[in-house]
């Protein structure tokens, strides 16, 4: 069925939801799997956790990258073995250690969470397999570290793992993740590079890694005048030096992170005008449900205005770029108009997009959202005035709703 019937039947008795295209996402993971065929990858369960969606991506063969016990959970409900989820995160509670002990593997975050793993692993008496997550003394753009948040420091973790007498864990794997939304092949290669060589590091240290986890870091291309990843031109230079990994450590399995990269273009936000109007000689149209409900594009705009950068650093993934969205009508053949796109919340900060052309719109027409498949729904504030929530849709490959 045809999105925009679809979206037109929905908006009938909606006023505002989420519609997530399953054909999509299946064109997504195919050109990901396609292009590597000899990576494993893992899929960022805080993207988007919606049940049909996780399901999707497992069903494809992905594995889950999951930032919470709560996002444990819900990969074993969508039918993940523990040996497939990955549980990686700053600050984990004990609670969380051991509730994901043994439904998950661990990556520790600290050299103070590995001593924890392994007093609950003590306590069971049992050895566990853990990963470790490593800032490593390189970056993106730079062969020299940054202070991080996230993970130990490469120095940090060589020494550990060298000198490492915890008798009830034994460290497996690393995983590294610098940065979402890397648009250039060539950058991304040439990290790609450089993780293949801290992997050799740790597999003289730890006397072999069962796994490797690079991380994500593959773009979307979210504005219509930037230039898509090549995708193919990354999977041919990630080839070479996969194979020269490969030749001396068969064993070790490489996985990616998908990041958003699987979702994020399959889904819409849709709202409804709720009211327009013109206060001296500006026109507003009103829309349900906007900041609370698909807060990207309303922190785009406060970026706009209070940072004076086009791209700001630090603010994944509240903010990618500028024109990160496109809004779009069911409506042709009307005089087009500029407009502000505002919503129904008692505050200023509440507007969607400031001075747009847009065809004119009345009470009742719909307004889609793109690129709101990703870190949308899952990051926004939707307890926030206490509004009805949009519903979150699926449309599967096959036409049907859910």
């Amino acid at each position: 069925m045809e999105l925009k019937k679809v979206i037109s039947k929905c908006a009938e008795t909606r006023d505002s939801f989420y519609l997530y295209d399953e054909k999509g996402i299946l064109e997504s993971v195919e050109n990901l799997k396609s292009n590597f065929p000899e990576t494993e990858f893992l899929y960022s369960i805080k993207c988007n956790p919606d049940p049909r969606v996780i399901r999707c991506v497992f069903g494809e063969g992905f594995g889950a990258d999951a930032a919470s016990a709560g996002e444990v959970r819900l990969a074993h409900e969508a039918g993940l073995p523990s040996e497939k989820i990955f549980y990686s995160a700053p600050g984990k509670s004990d609670n969380d250690i051991e509730e994901t002990i043994t439904s998950s593997v661990i990556i520790a975050d600290s050299i103070d969470e590995i001593g924890r793993v392994q007093a609950a692993a003590e306590k069971r008496g049992m050895i566990i397999n853990i990963g470790i997550r490593i800032d490593p003394d390189f970056t993106f753009d730079s062969d020299k570290g940054r202070p991080s948040k996230f993970g130990i420091d490469e120095e940090q973790a060589i020494e550990f793992a060298q000198n490492c007498h915890y008798s009830n864990i034994k460290i497996t794997g690393i995983h590294v993740h610098l940065k979402s939304q890397e648009l250039s092949a060539d950058v991304l290669a040439s990290y790609y590079k450089k993780m293949f060589r801290l992997a050799e590091k740790f597999e003289k240290i730890c006397g072999g890694l069962e796994y490797v986890n690079m991380g994500s870091g593959i773009g979307v291309n979210y504005a219509e005048n930037e230039e898509p990843l090549n995708i193919s031109s990354l999977a041919s230079d990630f080839r070479s030096e996969f194979e020269r990994f490969r030749s001396s450590y068969p064993d070790t399995k490489v996985m990616i992170e998908t990041g958003r990269y699987a979702v994020c273009r399959s889904g819409y936000y849709v709202t409804k005008v709720m009211d327009r109007k013109v206060s001296r000689g500006k026109t507003y149209v009103l829309l349900k449900n906007t900041l609370n409900a698909f807060m990207r594009p309303s922190l785009a705009e406060l970026v706009r205005h209070y940072s004076g950068e086009s791209s700001p650093a630090g603010t994944e993934p509240l903010f990618t770029s500028e024109d990160a969205f496109q809004f779009l009508t069911l409506k042709e053949g009307v005089p087009e108009e500029t407009v502000t796109l505002a919503g129904n919340l008692c505050t200023a900060a509440d507007v969607f997009a400031a001075d747009i052309r847009m065809p004119k719109l009345e009470r009742g027409d719909i307004v889609i959202v793109t690129n709101a498949g990703s870190y949308a729904a899952a990051l926004s504030p939707m307890q926030f005035s206490s509004q009805e929530k949009p519903e979150e849709l699926f449309l599967t490959k096959d036409g049907k709703l859910q």
